[in-house]
């Protein structure tokens, strides 16, 4: 779903975290190694190995710039290895363009332009389903960006789309005034988060005078008086070919594509008030002028700090600070050095202010990065305190760290492996097309210069110490910070109900009319129907004696490995009263082994930049890692290392046990969390292994022989699978893994588990835990549902995406998120394991807008389960999901999961390319069977976790 971006190491939406890397790598023509000409041999021969390692070819050598007579900048990139092309625009507007009044404006233009066009009066969201294209779109402080990925043959309608709605965009009343709602329920999930609100008040601080320092999503106050002609103005005024960037990345001839580009683009004009695309930001450069905002120095606008912190004392959970210090915008020498100091300071177990705050158990979290953009820049570093600690302590600290840092400076060993792991990041981060893309269109339109990533990372390899304890000494100062605390005031959620109570919607809100078809037939561009089909070629399988599975594909495209992994000991196995076991296992095995202690394996990865990562879920858990390829026999050895030979130090494991519980309080805060707990064990009963969730009472009772005796019958080579896909020999990678995991030793049988069965409910069931001081709802609505082998799964997939498989085409989105506005996102879907699984849908709402939803979407569960659907749904959906499902195979990471799971599930290892084909057999009587034996509208739970406002608002 579209949304906008803030360029934060927090989580994110999995769609923008390729944007986020590239996003903090920014740099001018100047390296930052120029005031510093003399380099030592030692640091010569270190360059140039790292050159050598990570660097043999730059990120942009068969990029081509074309520019339009009429503005348009287009940037071709081909990349030949899968059937699939991006296409994206990037307009050089964001909230940088506001101020006071009109913040947000940008974001709610960005919601309207899927709205239809003169030409085609349709939401955007269905043609772009209609194409199987992974579509979406953000708004950030520089910039707006709207993408799709789709196979190559329907490369030309996306263009079209882009083109039509880059002009033609209409802003009627009655549709603006339905997605103000939408806009204003997004702002209230992002007002559930303390981190959230705690940023918005340090940085209207540091930037009291430049657009820098608003929301980019805007405010409520502001998006309320939006009205039609304040959204039009911007629309003239900013989207315009001469103010855009069009990128186009993936398997296609780049002659033929610009002679296309020409044909639908070269006809749009410039718009008439050329003075605002040539100068986007004048509104807000005149207001910072005006108070006196001002550049200083290396392009470093004025901010304002105080010695004193901001403190907000409202409803949430752990303690928080916060602390930015301004940086010089995008285009400066310093920012290099600024990222590599970054990764020192604050980038895993070995980073400096890691282990002041987080290994002595002052915080939980630490999270930091670099933020540099057109204008300017800033250093954040947010810190989670750990329980009962005091923020004040924290940030003494905190500023001892750095001055210590300052004083005593950086090793060349923390700075080269600093450089190691940043520059392999970015290659990491670009291994499929739509990263290449947002990579190309990000530096286009903050730096004026695409080959940007490529310069700044031959900068990168030069920084020097020096540099290092340089941009400390010069941005890092006390004076120039401002720290933010957060004070939670009250406990956060009034009792989670074991025994809901029970109540039947009465609301008469019925949906409109399904969504047709044919009417998106009628506005959807021609597709070219010449296509080459997908090359079919499957992983190599082997079986070792002790039982272990691996799966190999060799893929040359770029020197990488993606390493995807499975092992039986999930979730499901926690005892009743120690519900979090898995996950300490899991979280504790790279803490230490027989062999090495945490410090050793977390700096053996990070001297490489590879990654290497444990999560329990309910079946299993999985195991994540990636590397350069010439580093995969680390990555290996390490793995092999941890899952045979972990010792889970007591010193570690209590620290991640107050970690464990802090993160706890702060997940019980999240509606979307508490919403999960109360919708799970209100569906499946106690003793069931899904209903056991982690209480700060459980993780108390787990001792460290239970750590030691669960991994030892849970960890075993008969359980686990392994998948990877890259830039490997056969024959070797299959000899290495033999020799690290050959000796992995199985006694007696793997331990099972049979789940019992779950009855229907016999009515609705409807729970309302209240979170005090939040502002966005979260609704789950469902029941019990199928396993991966039921006969009805792959129609139940078809049933799924008519019904709420997209936020923007399915009935569920465009009744009740598109056409009434109720809801920020709206999603169904049927959760199958190899047990039986969950029907979920999933909506925030704002509280308000709650019962309304819910009743809707009743109502549309009604109506699909006694009248069916239509022949012409059942193919638009399976045309999308082969669709979507032939672009999720072209992206390494997604492509590596779906291997692994399939073997995981006992699948033929044809089931890989045979899915589609399963797919399109799928007939409407089937889908029309599986909407009458799986969807219950009268048999359904529905848990809303949000403010009080729904206590006296009963959903009834």
């Amino acid at each position: 779903m579209y949304g906008f971006s803030r360029f934060y190491k927090y989580p994110l939406p999995l769609l923008f975290l390729s944007l986020w890397l590239i996003a903090v790598f920014l740099l001018s023509d100047q390296p930052a190694h120029s005031q510093h000409p003399a380099i030592s041999n030692k640091e010569k021969y270190q360059s140039t190995l790292l050159t050598k390692r990570i660097m043999p070819s730059t990120l942009t050598l068969n990029v081509r710039k074309t520019v339009l007579e009429n503005g348009l900048t287009i940037l071709t990139k081909e990349v030949h290895t899968a059937p699939v092309v991006t296409v994206q625009v990037w307009y050089k507007v964001g909230s940088r363009n506001e101020e006071p009044g009109v913040n947000g404006i940008a974001h709610q233009l960005e919601h309207m332009m899927f709205k239809g066009t003169k030409n085609r009066p349709i939401q955007f969201g269905r043609l772009f389903s209609a194409l199987g294209s992974d579509s979406n779109a953000f708004t950030s402080y520089d910039q707006t960006a709207y993408y799709g990925t789709v196979e190559r043959n329907k490369l030309k309608a996306l263009l079209v789309l882009e083109a039509d709605r880059m002009q033609n965009s209409q802003i009627e009343p009655e549709q603006l005034a339905s997605e103000k709602r939408v806009v204003i329920s997004e702002l209230q999930g992002y007002e559930n988060s303390p981190e959230y609100r705690l940023n918005r008040a340090v940085m209207q601080a540091v930037f009291p005078n430049h657009a820098y320092g608003l929301p980019v999503g805007g405010t409520k106050a502001d998006v309320e008086k939006f009205e039609v002609e304040q959204v039009e103005k911007y629309y003239r005024n900013f989207y315009s070919p001469d103010n855009a960037v069009l990128v186009i990345v993936g398997d296609f001839q780049t002659a033929n594509t610009l002679e296309i580009v020409k044909e639908v683009f070269g006809k749009l004009s410039k718009r008439q008030d050329s003075a605002a695309v040539a100068h986007p930001r004048a509104s807000a450069e005149g207001r910072g002028q005006k108070a006196g905002g001002r550049r200083q120095g290396a392009g470093v606008i004025s901010s304002s700090s105080s010695s004193s912190p901001i403190v907000l004392r409202e409803p949430g959970a752990g303690r928080l600070l916060q602390a930015v210090y301004p940086l010089p915008d995008a285009n400066q020498p310093d920012v290099p050095a600024l990222d590599v100091m970054d990764y020192i300071l604050t980038e895993g177990r070995n980073s400096r202010l890691y282990q002041a705050l987080v290994e002595s158990g002052l915080a939980s979290e630490l999270t930091a990065s670099v933020t540099s953009l057109r204008e300017s820049g800033w250093y954040e570093v947010l810190v989670t305190a750990g329980s009962k600690q005091d923020l004040k302590k924290i940030d003494s600290v905190l500023s001892s760290a750095i001055a210590n840092v300052a004083e005593k400076g950086v090793t060349l060993e923390e700075v080269e492996r600093a450089k190691t792991q940043l520059t392999a990041d970015v290659i990491l981060s670009n291994r499929d097309i739509t990263s290449q893309g947002m990579q190309l269109g990000n530096d286009e339109t903050t730096t004026g210069d695409y080959r940007y990533t490529d310069r700044y990372l031959a900068a990168v390899r030069l920084v020097k110490p020096t540099d290092v304890v340089a941009v400390i000494n010069k941005y890092l100062t006390k004076g120039a910070r401002t720290v933010g605390f957060f004070e939670p005031t009250q406990k956060l959620i009034t009792e989670v109900i074991d025994k809901p109570d029970s109540a039947q919607t009465t609301e008469n809100f019925s949906p409109g009319a399904p969504v047709l078809p044919s009417e998106v037939g009628k506005y959807l561009p021609p597709v070219d129907l010449a296509t080459d089909a997908i090359a079919q070629v499957l992983p190599q399988e082997f079986k070792f004696t002790n039982g272990l599975r691996i799966l190999l594909l060799p893929d040359h495209s770029t020197p990488t490995v993606t390493l995807s992994g499975h092992i039986q000991a999930g979730k499901e196995f926690d005892p009743d009263n120690q519900a979090g076991l898995a996950a300490f296992v899991a979280e504790n095995l790279l803490n230490g082994t027989k062999s090495k202690d945490v410090l050793t394996i977390a700096k053996a990865l990070a001297e490489r930049g590879a990654s290497l990562d444990f999560e329990a879920y309910r079946e299993g858990v999985r195991i994540e890692g990636d590397s350069l390829a010439e580093d995969l026999p680390i990555l290996l050895e390490i793995l092999a290392d941890v899952v045979k030979n972990s010792t889970f130090p007591v010193k570690e494991l209590e620290l991640h046990r107050q970690q464990t519980l802090t993160d706890l309080q702060l997940e019980l805060d999240e509606p979307s969390e508490v919403a999960r707990r109360v919708f799970v064990q209100s569906i499946y009963p106690k003793k069931h292994p899904l209903h056991t969730f982690p209480t700060e009472e459980s993780l108390q009772q787990i001792q460290r022989q239970d750590v030691i005796d669960f991994k030892a019958k849970h960890y075993r080579p008969d359980t686990t699978v392994l998948a990877l896909v890259g830039d490997f020999d056969l024959d070797k990678v299959r000899s290495l893994i033999k020799n690290e995991f050959g000796n992995w030793e199985v006694s007696g049988q793997a331990p099972t588990l049979k789940y019992p069965t779950v009855p229907m409910l016999e009515k609705i069931v409807s729970v309302n835990p209240v979170l005090p001081g939040k502002a966005q709802a979260v609704t789950y609505m469902g029941y019990t549902g199928i396993n991966r082998y039921d006969f009805r799964f792959h129609a139940a997939l078809v049933l799924n995406q008519i019904l709420g498989g997209d936020t923007l085409s399915s009935r569920l989105g465009a009744e009740v998120r598109d056409r009434q506005g109720l809801s920020y996102g709206i999603y169904s879907s049927f959760q199958a394991g190899k047990n039986a699984g969950t029907f979920l849908i999933e909506m925030q709402t704002s509280p308000e807008d709650s019962s309304k939803a819910i009743a809707s979407t009743r109502q549309m569960l009604q109506q699909i389960h006694q009248q069916g659907v239509t022949a012409l749904e059942v193919e638009t959906a399976k045309r999308t999901l082969v669709s979507n499902y032939n672009v999720l195979l072209a992206n390494p990471e997604e492509l590596t999961h779906r291997i692994l799971m399939n073997e995981v599930y006992g699948l033929d290892k044809l089931e890989l390319y045979s899915f589609t084909q399963k797919i399109q057999k799928v007939t409407l009587e089937q889908v029309n069977q599986a909407a009458r034996e799986l969807l219950r509208p009268d048999q359904i739970v529905v848990v809303t976790a949000g403010p009080s406002v729904l206590a006296e608002k009963s959903i009834r």
